[in-house]
């Protein structure tokens, strides 16, 4: 298990997961988020390759149309 931060909370999730598997788990539309890793945005490419580490601190932010 690994101990990482998503939007403030800390979790426990299964070492190894990918970004792209975090998107999955929570059911959120990848092309209405972005990522920040550790304090870097995070590019959608990216997603699939870059695996969740321990104490990693990732924002997820969804974007909402509106007017």
């Amino acid at each position: 298990m690994a101990k990482i931060q998503l939007n403030g909370k800390k979790l426990k999730i299964y070492k190894n997961l990918s970004i792209k598997d975090l998107i999955k788990k929570y059911k959120l539309n990848e092309n209405k988020i972005a990522i920040e890793l550790n304090g870097t945005i995070l590019p959608k490419q990216r997603y699939k390759i870059k695996k969740i580490k321990n104490n990693d601190k990732i924002e997820i932010v969804q974007f909402i149309g509106g007017g």
